[in-house]
């Protein structure tokens, strides 16, 4: 047995008891995996295998986390075997598997038995329930049984577009909303294995001829998902908000937090990603996400993207992702650590007093005063120097435990990277955030 005591909160009070031999085993070497090998590491000291199909500069030469290539690794019978062989040397720990990738959630939780005999724990939600709210429509169909607002949605079914004539159909499909539009796939697991010209996370699209041209892409590709092209909600980034929440295995939200987005990342292929959040409490939204997960009988670890639409006042819901997201570290900066709710859950089995993230902090993985240029309420700009001048900006891959020489020198390029990314793709502010 460790010697790290489980921490104190439970429900009903009770001594310390020692936490088994962990190992975290991720997938998928992103900002966002070591941020969660972190805080497992902060809260446990528990060493981490990281899994990636090429080695990661966000992994590179860390202390606390093993980086093992993988050539093939989004292959069903690589992946599984992988995990087996990984089982297998480590039987003496408990072994959590995590991952923030939508197609790796899926095929873990599709070879569940297998996985779990291997001797892993998977602290994600059933099939039925993945199936529910990972479609933006089965997301938006439970919104509005439960009266939580969502924009205005065209589902475009592609494959019904190719059986019509293909790029050819396009022209004659009703779409009646106004330009700007935002675009966007159904599955985000559908929309990692097909490749077209131009295509991005989330596509912006300002004019019927954009959004044609997009589709006619889609169809060429034969995409054989759907395509939402939703209203754009008005307003930069700044008016985005993130939600992280746990829902444990007994049905109680153990973990809650709520952030504002003050940059989103502007790659293609990360586009939308926050790169900057400022953690701040929405109550409204805390309970709308409480509602959702008991709706569904969710369990596991949600992200929800909304925006507050200046036109009404309320927040507007997106999607939900059934994981932790990349930018999950605002939620442990904020002074709710994620791996705790999930081993008191699924390696200790008791109960904790729910939890939520408030600390006042600023999460970003670009350098402050990039972020402080695409920030352009100047309130809001004085409230993040104040969190500078007190020490309160926090970069997850900025690590002391994990600070050697060559680490820091990797983790300062990578940082100082972004401001090459923002030149080429986002040069300048504007109102809308693209």
């Amino acid at each position: 047995m460790r010697g790290f005591p489980a921490d104190k909160g439970l429900e009903g009070g009770g001594g310390e008891v020692p936490v088994p031999d962990m190992m975290v085993v991720g997938i998928g070497g992103d900002v966002g995996m070591y941020a969660l090998v972190r805080a497992f590491h902060e809260q446990y000291r528990t060493p981490a295998v990281v899994l990636s199909k090429v080695a990661t500069r966000a992994m590179q030469d860390s202390a606390i986390a093993e980086n093992v290539v993988v050539p093939g690794l989004d292959e069903v019978d690589v992946f599984l075997s992988t995990l087996e062989g990984i089982a297998q040397q480590h039987r003496d720990k408990v072994l959590i598997l995590l991952t923030n990738a939508d197609w790796h959630v899926r095929t873990v939780i599709l070879n569940r038995e297998r996985l779990e005999a291997a001797g892993y724990v998977l602290p994600y939600p059933s099939l039925p329930v993945l199936e529910q709210v990972s479609s933006k429509e089965g997301f938006a169909e439970v919104c509005d049984q439960l009266g939580i607002p969502t924009p205005r949605t065209v589902a475009v079914d592609v494959a019904k577009l190719v059986a019509d004539g293909g790029r050819a159909a396009v022209p004659g499909l009703e779409v009646d909303l106004q330009y700007p539009v935002v675009g966007k796939p159904s599955s985000s697991t559908e929309w990692y294995y097909v490749d077209f010209p131009g295509k991005a996370k989330i596509h912006h699209i300002d004019s019927r001829a954009e959004l044609d041209e997009l589709l006619g892409h889609l169809a060429d590709a034969k995409f054989p998902g759907t395509f939402l092209v939703q209203e754009f909600i008005p307003g930069d980034e700044t008016q985005m908000r993130s939600l992280t929440a746990y829902r444990d295995t007994s049905g109680e939200v153990t973990l809650l937090a709520t952030g504002r987005v003050l940059l989103e990342e502007h790659t293609p292929g990360t586009l939308g990603i926050p790169a900057a959040i400022l953690v701040e409490a929405y109550d409204d939204a805390m309970e709308a996400a409480t509602r959702f997960l008991d709706a569904t009988g969710y369990v596991g670890f949600a992200n929800f993207d909304y925006k507050l639409d200046p036109r009404t006042g309320q927040h507007v819901y997106f999607e939900v992702n059934p994981r932790i997201g990349r930018n999950n570290y605002y939620v442990t900066a904020g002074g709710a650590n994620v791996a705790r709710v999930l081993v008191e859950d699924w390696v200790l089995h008791r109960p904790i007093r729910p939890v939520r993230a408030v600390r006042d902090v600023l999460y970003t993985v670009v350098p402050f005063g990039l972020l402080s240029k695409y920030v352009l309420d100047p309130e809001l700009k004085t409230r993040l120097k104040a969190l500078k001048a007190s020490g309160d900006v926090i970069n997850p891959l900025k690590y002391d435990r994990d600070s050697g020489l060559k680490r820091r020198l990797i983790v300062e390029a990578i940082t100082q990277n972004y401001r090459r990314k923002y030149a080429q793709y986002y040069p300048e502010p504007t109102a809308t955030g693209y």
